[in-house]
């Protein structure tokens, strides 16, 4: 018998080293998926920690998923599974100039610098890792549980509207008996359901809709009808309860993305008519009840009053919902206009801290917030930043769309919004942003196919 040659030898261990790194790194992926699960069950039940189960740790569970990040992307870069690209190079570069700038002619709390730093250093990252990680039938099972969580979240939303602020249902961070619901119209309280703020329900229900729409597009009975039924109707229910002007944007805006996708395929429209025909009846019939009719009462009052002070439509959305691009710039005009005030300072938290009040030190758009944190020249280029990542999301959706693959494009219906102005300086925001964009990424690879 003869024996191996050295090249024979050489080759067997290397190929076994290989596989060896090979399994490695699946093992490793599917830790880091179950991490980026923990990180979303987190982003949902980060206020119920901090109102009811844990308020003496209101304050550092605020960023409860930081750790979770660091450690995933820690374990991604070890094992190579994540690599930099330009997003992430240029927003490391970007904040690091900016945290320099923050300390030595900006307000100088370290503490303050470091929690504004982590938008961009940590958790924007996790946005491409996810993407990474997660494939199509991760991005569909997230939206199962979400539409899962749908009706139980409605419920609470609706005992929390008609309770008073002091019940133990509407307490506030910290257990504050005061209440977290922000004030609405006619006597009742925007709820914050599980979230801390209204802002992270108002992006919970922003998403739900993107995956209703296209459960309710898509024909392979990715969920039973009877849970998308029921979903719907608390989605529907779920816009006057809220109380929230956001919510209504970001769901008329899936619905508008809907119809483009259904008229691209010409055999889906009748299935997004029908969807949207039940929709209307669905509406009318919860009117019939009084719980809902007083919900849209209140809902059509705050619409109302808030439209009058902001000018009517065209002030809500110029204003509102277009995050302000012009303000950003000229009412940041002061001296600090192009160095920037510093990192965290445009944080309730940050202000908090400087301060000791959760006031707007800064602007409340997040546009103008970025610029007078960063200054014009750094500022703006973050902005660009984001700009583009959405708008390469958005292009790669609709060539996805072409080999009809709705999903990608459903989720920018979200996303869009959210990762171009959406409110990143509050963790909730940042996360459904950071979940959405990489659920974006994630689902652009396509169902797999025996």
């Amino acid at each position: 018998m003869v024996g191996k040659t050295t090249w024979e030898s050489f080759a067997e261990m290397t190929y076994g080293e290989t596989h060896s790194a090979a399994l490695r790194q699946r093992s490793v992926s599917h830790t880091i998926a179950k991490g980026i699960w923990l990180y979303f069950w987190l982003l949902i039940l980060e206020g119920a920690l901090r109102k009811w189960l844990l308020p003496g740790l209101a304050a550092p569970l605020l960023i409860v998923r930081d750790p979770v990040a660091i450690w995933l992307l820690a374990l991604a870069f070890r094992e190579g599974i994540f690599r930099s690209n330009g997003y992430t190079v240029a927003a490391v570069l970007i904040t690091f100039a900016s945290f320099l700038l923050t300390l030595f002619m900006g307000h100088g709390d370290l503490t303050v610098a470091v929690y504004g730093a982590r938008i961009m250093l940590i958790q924007f990252p996790l946005l491409f890792l996810i993407g990474i990680v997660f494939d199509h039938d991760h991005v569909i099972k997230v939206g199962k549980v979400l539409l899962i969580i749908t009706p139980l979240m409605t419920i609470l939303m609706a005992v929390q509207f008609y309770s008073p602020q002091s019940a133990w249902v509407n307490r506030g961070l910290g257990g504050d008996l005061r209440g977290g619901g922000f004030s609405g119209a006619m006597g009742f309280f925007r709820p914050p359901g599980t979230f801390s703020f209204i802002t992270g329900l108002a992006s919970f229900y922003g998403l739900v809709a993107a995956y209703v729409f296209f459960f309710w597009l898509d024909d392979t009975r990715y969920v039973p009808k009877g849970l998308l039924v029921v979903s719907t109707c608390c989605l529907l229910a779920a816009i006057p309860l809220s109380i929230s002007r956001t919510l209504l944007f970001e769901v008329v805006l899936s619905v508008a993305f809907a119809f483009i996708a259904a008229m691209a395929r010409p055999r889906y429209l009748s299935r997004m008519l029908f969807a949207f025909g039940a929709g209307v009846l669905l509406f009318f019939g919860l009117l019939g009840f009084g719980f809902f009719r007083t919900a849209v009462e209140a809902f059509t009052s705050r619409f109302e009053s808030a439209a009058m002070v902001e000018g009517g439509l065209k002030g809500t959305l110029g204003d509102r919902f277009l995050g302000g691009m012009v303000s950003a710039i000229t009412e940041t005009g002061d001296e600090s206009l192009f160095v920037g005030k510093g990192l965290g300072m445009g944080t309730n938290a940050g202000a908090k801290l400087l301060t000791g009040t959760n006031r707007f030190l800064i602007a409340e758009g997040e546009w103008g917030r970025i610029i007078g944190e960063m200054g014009m020249i750094l500022g703006l280029i973050t902005i660009l930043l984001r700009a583009r990542l959405i708008f390469k999301l958005s292009l790669d959706a609709v060539r996805a769309m072409q080999r009809e693959n709705f999903l990608p494009w459903m989720l920018v219906s979200f996303s869009l919004i959210n990762i171009l102005q959406g409110q990143w300086a509050q963790p909730a925001s940042l996360g459904f942003a950071v979940l959405s964009g990489g659920l974006i990424l994630a689902s652009l690879k396509g169902p797999v196919t025996p």
